[in-house]
């Protein structure tokens, strides 16, 4: 997504740069990463409760095995 704000960035501005498009380019270049941000911020928050939900997953006691706590005898 950042490359694609890149490449935005290029097409619409690099024919025409001048000193005014060369002082406002960092501004255009950050308003054109906002979309990877929020995806990534997005993505990252659905990582951070994906790994909580599996810690907070019960885990088998230490006797127990996948048949049962009794199988093993």
């Amino acid at each position: 997504m950042a490359l694609a704000g890149l490449a935005g960035f290029v097409v619409l501005f690099g024919g025409r740069l001048n000193s005014f498009w060369i002082i406002l380019a960092p501004v255009i270049f950050a308003v054109y990463q906002i979309p990877a941000v929020v995806i990534f911020a997005l993505w990252k928050k659905r990582l951070r409760k994906s790994i909580a939900v599996l810690e907070d997953s019960p885990e088998p006691a230490q006797d127990e095995t996948e048949d049962g706590p009794l199988a093993a005898g």
